[in-house]
């Protein structure tokens, strides 16, 4: 390990790997999403609240056939950077996609699933109690 390194922080280096392979794969479902014109994309940390990843990412298609098209287009970015194969529920009906990379879990919704299941809302509601999300 260099020398910034070490001063970055006390985890293991294993964790630290960890953490950058999160952020990394965040960026690369980010850039996917936009690049496909998904709508009201969220990003929430979920580190500390939940085991099944450090980040959940929530966004819209505007119908079955675009919330599919975002989705196809997600799964191949990751396996062309290299970030494994994703586990893939909902993709034949497009009203509510999940994308589990292990690290990131991406929910791709139809504008009016999305409201009725309001995820976002129940996974930031201990945030909002403590006043740290704006």
């Amino acid at each position: 390990m260099h020398a910034k390194g070490s001063a970055r922080s006390a985890l293991p280096e294993s964790a630290e790997r960890g953490e950058l392979a999160a952020d990394r794969a965040l960026q690369v479902v980010l850039a996917s999403l936009e690049d496909s014109k998904a709508e009201d994309i969220v990003t929430i940390d979920i580190v500390g609240k939940s085991a099944l990843g450090d980040y959940m990412v929530v966004a819209s298609g505007r119908s079955n056939r675009h919330v599919m098209a975002i989705c196809d287009h997600l799964i191949t970015d990751l396996k062309d950077e290299g970030l494994g194969s994703a586990r893939i529920e909902g993709l034949e009906a497009g009203d509510w996609v999940l994308i589990d990379t292990g690290d990131i879990i991406v929910h791709v919704f139809r504008p009016e699933i999305r409201e009725f299941y309001n995820i976002e809302r129940m996974w930031a509601a201990p945030d909002l109690e403590e006043g740290t999300l704006h």
